[in-house]
């Protein structure tokens, strides 16, 4: 594509930041003297006093918010909130939410333009931007951005948006005259999980911290490793490399980091820091003017538990890092090297402490979690959703899956080879992860590829632990699909897809059934299934497989257990040509067409807390704005 923009030279009209130019959970007044923190679990958003060094108030704004940004210098600001599909204006000196507006589904970063006058939403599913007059306090335009978009920053000048690909690292530029995608920098094949782009303020240079998801090999040394993609925003030149790879997971020689999250320049462009949420860490390093080496390490330092954020105070002279697990900021004094000045408490979880012991689990790479520390449980599944990836597994290709609705959909894998999530402890120590493992005792070798040891192996209660691992990893829930009019009710397509699902001659229900829509059940046998996709040369395990629930499949491409199915159409045409899965074959093109709008539709009305097949590891459910 053309890049329209034709002159770099416009990133370099302001020389600092200003606040809300990048998408975050944090984001520091222009004065410097407040800051806002996104509490995702607890839904609520904290002010915090820079000056005193401590927290205000917290004002609740619902459900997963995922990113703040001030409106000019305030009071007012502007929040995502991803799961219930809305942006709120809060009013930080009252503590009241003081407007809602609708907004696409899964809206997730946000950021202001330098006059606080328009705000910008990217849009993770539908992979739009939002546009929102802050004057009159609504949504005034809806683009294109890109599928999967989450990271967001806007260039000095109000001309462009920078848009992410969460799932391919893809770079997109927006030109805000036109609303259009003006031009992209695309990533690896390998690239992955990228949530956030920050700019140089003084060189067109964009910076997306991301993983590198290596599917063919299955190793702890291998598979995912650490890395810092950086973009140079000028128009394509001939024989000019636009975009460069630094891996970090050799960038400190032997200490190994994982997971990056997010990265941050200071004002004065000299350095950038980078968080590593599944090892603790940060780096900072030096960032050098020759489109080569483009940084260079200067140190690294621990900064507490799951740090998924960063900003900077206005003079460059604090950073302040925060801590999610430890529901605290770090405070760091940058104006001489870098050092810990102190903590600010933003929060108290609203969830059980085992809860927080499990996400902390999940989250981390270190011991006793895995040896070699670049592998988390969210390398895969980052928040319980799915990492678009097909893995070269020993017992053959599988797509990962997302989680939710995990807790009544037992038994797991496709293979159905685990009864509890306690059993993910073969995980942990396996050859994925080599970790010590989370229990004291000996477990049951496993043979080849029969699933018994698991199955025979009852790790529920013997260790404190799995136990918190297992009600974190069961706490996900789906939902409710942007692909319906309203909740409980279906468009006049997925109506007319609704009764062929359920009609015997399609078949469909026959498998997925309940409210879930799987015929899952701990009750043994397992109810698998050959459904004719288990003849693939390198699968160990099949042919029979467990029915994955239908709730939220509309945003979990590709499909099937190995994904060849590119697309639900695949799966009810290309990928099942003997009717096998279901009855299809003598179904019209619009017949067809209905019965996709109809799965897309799933869930179009919440599904309930408690099945016959709801295991007991498992969260109360918050209730969030309040």
């Amino acid at each position: 594509m053309t890049f329209r923009l034709s002159c770099p030279l416009l990133l370099l009209v302001a020389t600092v930041a200003t606040a809300g130019s990048s998408n975050s959970l944090l984001d520091v007044s222009p004065d410097g003297k407040r800051l806002l923190a996104t509490n995702t679990d607890n839904g609520t958003i904290t002010l915090v006093d820079l000056t005193a060094k401590k927290a205000v108030r917290e004002v609740s704004v619902g459900d997963h918010p995922e990113g703040v940004a001030w409106m000019g210098n305030g009071p007012l600001a502007i929040a995502s909130v991803y799961r219930d599909d809305k942006v709120v204006i809060l009013d930080t000196e009252t503590g009241k939410v003081v407007k809602t507006l609708k907004t696409d589904a899964e809206p997730y970063g946000v950021v202001t333009s330098s006059d606080g006058k328009r705000a910008f939403v990217s849009h993770d599913y539908p992979g739009t931007i939002s546009e929102i007059d802050l004057v009159k306090q609504e949504v005034t335009r809806t683009m294109k951005s890109g599928e999967w978009s989450r990271g967001i920053a806007i260039s000095p000048d109000d001309q462009k948006l920078y848009v992410t690909n969460f799932y391919t690292g893809t770079l997109t530029a927006i030109d805000l005259a036109s609303g259009k995608v003006a031009d992209t920098w695309p990533g690896r094949e390998s690239d992955n999980l990228c949530r956030h782009v920050v700019l140089n303020p003084k060189r067109p240079k964009a910076y997306l911290s991301h993983i590198r998801s290596r599917t063919h090999v299955f190793n702890d040394r291998g598979s995912i490793f650490p890395e810092l993609s950086i973009c140079t925003l000028t128009p394509e030149q001939k024989d000019k490399k636009r975009r460069v790879a630094i891996s970090l997971d050799t960038f400190n020689g032997v200490y190994v980091t994982a997971n990056p999250w997010e990265s941050a320049v200071t004002p004065d462009a000299k350095r950038i820091f980078t968080l590593y949420a599944g090892t603790n860490d940060m780096n900072f390093s030096e960032v050098i003017d020759d489109d080569y080496r483009e940084v260079d390490r200067t140190g690294v330092i621990s900064v507490g538990s799951h740090p998924r954020s960063l900003r900077f105070s206005p003079d460059g002279k604090e950073l302040y890092v925060y801590a999610t697990m430890d529901f605290s900021l770090t405070v760091l004094d940058t104006s001489k090297g870098v050092r810990k000045s102190g903590t600010i408490k933003v929060t108290t979880p609203k969830q059980s402490p085992e809860w927080v012991r499990g996400k902390v689990l999940f989250q981390t790479s270190t011991y006793p979690m895995s040896r070699a520390k670049w592998i988390s449980c969210s390398s895969c599944h980052p928040d319980g959703a799915q990492d678009g990836r097909v893995w070269e597994n020993p017992e053959g290709l599988r797509k990962t899956p997302p989680m939710f609705g995990l807790a009544h959909t037992h038994p797991l894998h496709y293979s159905a080879d685990r009864d509890e999530v306690q059993d993910f402890e073969y995980t942990i120590r396996g050859k994925l992860m080599k970790g010590g493992g989370l229990y004291n005792g000996p477990i049951i070798p496993r043979t080849d590829f029969l699933p018994a040891s698991e199955l025979d192996q009852k790790l529920s209660g013997v260790s404190k632990d799995l136990d918190a691992l297992a009600i974190y990893t069961n706490g996900f829930q789906p939902k409710l699909s942007p692909h319906i009019p309203a909740p409980g009710k279906l468009s006049v397509e997925a109506e007319r897809g609704k009764k062929l699902f359920f009609d015997k001659t399609v078949a469909c229900a026959t498998c997925h059934s309940g409210p879930y829509y799987t015929d899952s059940r701990l009750q043994k046998p397992f109810n698998l299934h050959d459904v004719g996709t288990g003849d693939d040369s390198s699968e160990k395990m099949g042919p029979k497989y467990d029915t994955p629930t239908l709730l939220g499949i509309y945003r979990s491409p590709p499909y099937l257990h190995h994904g060849k199915a590119k697309t639900l159409m695949d799966v009810l045409t290309t990928a099942n040509p003997k009717d096998k899965h279901g009855k299809t074959s003598h179904l019209k093109k619009e017949e067809l067409e209905d019965l996709v709008a109809f799965i897309k539709s799933l869930p179009y009305e919440t599904p309930p807390d408690e099945t016959p097949n709801s295991v007991k590891d498992r969260p109360k459910p918050v209730v969030y704005g309040q």
